[in-house]
């Protein structure tokens, strides 16, 4: 497999990139799940540092894979798709990003404006703040909300299209074997 997309195959980067992302975010909620639900301040700081790292992995993964689509290109949407589809696909996979995006940024002016990252990674003294002080906490339960929301129609899709349609789209993202019409 090529580490860049073919007509009908994404490449090894940008599946490499989609599936760890996968795997961060969904780490990353439950940990923000939890972290926002723990009574115990040392629970919620163990949480909390399991769960900053994810959220910068997730937006530098992010940020490489829209940097990515600049010097590769995407497959072309599946022939007999109808053009309402491609159209949506194109949005919640936009908003995804925006999601991603505006979570990272959130998080990180949320680290900053509350002296949390200080207190989390570098020992610094004092108690957590109550995040809910500061503006960017707004904005980051918005966009992880969103996130939730465009993530569940993208899975959604993608099982519409294993089970419903089989048209073999989820081999284009590594997974199951591709159809031989696919092979590069």
């Amino acid at each position: 497999m090529s580490w860049k997309s073919s007509a009908s195959r994404y490449g090894t980067a940008v599946i490499f990139i989609h599936w760890v992302s996968a795997a961060a975010i969904l780490a990353m909620f439950a940990l923000g799940f939890l972290a926002a639900n723990a009574a115990d301040p040392a629970a919620k700081a163990v949480l909390l540092r399991g769960h900053i790292p994810l959220g910068l992995v997730t937006l530098v993964l992010t940020l490489l894979r829209l940097l990515w689509w600049l010097v590769d290109r995407r497959p072309p949407p599946l022939a007999g798709q109808p053009g309402w589809q491609t159209g949506a696909e194109r949005v919640v996979r936009a908003l995804i990003y925006v999601a991603v995006l505006v979570m990272g940024a959130s998080g990180i002016a949320l680290m900053a404006l509350s002296g949390a990252g200080a207190i989390l990674f570098f020992d610094a003294p004092g108690p957590l703040p109550d995040f809910w002080h500061f503006a960017p906490m707004r904005a980051h339960l918005t966009a992880a909300i969103a996130l939730l929301a465009f993530a569940g129609l993208h899975i959604v899709a993608a099982l519409y299209h294993h089970f419903y349609r089989r048209d073999r789209l989820l081999a284009r993202m590594g997974l199951g074997a591709r159809d031989p019409v696919w092979s590069p």
